[in-house]
């Protein structure tokens, strides 16, 4: 079963943090990343950057307008995903509680089944 364990950012909640913690997080995520790939579970992981360097598109009278980013005016945004294929939701839970990002009060991990997808077939 694939699922997406999406990461949630609050800006503000990180700019509270130490050098010390944000150097944590990476290497946490470094380990975890390792961990996966030696599980065989990773099939892929990307890290955003800031929505203020986003441009949202959308089409109005058949011309595309392109905006800055982001569209919704939020606290928290989309920071980054894993994308797992796993046993089933209890394992990608599980997963999703060794992220680091998890131990942080007011940082979010979201766990979402794959309902579909499409592209390279898996060897």
């Amino acid at each position: 079963m694939k699922f997406l364990i999406s990461m949630h950012i609050n800006p503000a909640v990180l700019d509270a943090l130490t050098d010390e913690e944000r150097a944590a997080i990476g290497d946490g995520h470094a380990r975890f990343i390792g961990a996966l790939k030696e599980s065989g579970e990773l099939i892929s992981t990307q890290a955003l950057v800031d929505p203020s360097q986003a441009a949202v598109v959308s089409v109005r009278d058949g011309r595309p307008v392109v905006t800055d980013g982001p569209f919704l005016e939020a606290k928290e945004y989309l920071g980054g995903f894993y994308l797992i294929d796993c046993e089933d939701k209890e394992r990608a839970i599980e997963l999703a509680a060794q992220i680091p990002d998890a131990a942080i009060e007011g940082l979010g991990i979201e766990v979402r089944q794959v309902m579909f997808a499409d592209g390279p077939s898996e060897a």
